[in-house]
């Protein structure tokens, strides 16, 4: 015999699960593209804004768009998808 059990989870059971704080930073670095140099392309606000070879170049994209970054760790205001800011080579 096998014996199921149901759950019913309400809104609230969700959020104690999941995290209160879920960051939404501004700036959105992702992966490495192929090329010649490699580059990441740069999201401000959900909008591809250009591509970056450097971080110097995401601080100046960033500068641009009236966004002064003064932490490139802080999850808050950089995501870094596919790797860190030291990751500018395909893997």
């Amino acid at each position: 015999m096998i014996r199921t059990r149901r759950f019913r989870f309400t809104l609230d059971d969700m959020t104690e699960v999941a995290s209160p704080h879920i960051s939404h930073p501004r700036i959105m670095v992702l992966g490495v593209q192929p090329g010649s140099p490699p580059f990441r392309i740069v999201e401000i606000d959900g909008e591809v804004v250009g591509a970056a070879r450097a971080v110097t170049d995401v601080l100046e994209t960033a500068a641009a768009f009236g966004i002064t970054v003064h932490d490139l760790d802080d999850p808050d205001v950089v995501r870094w998808v596919g790797g860190d800011r030291y990751t500018w080579k395909p893997r």
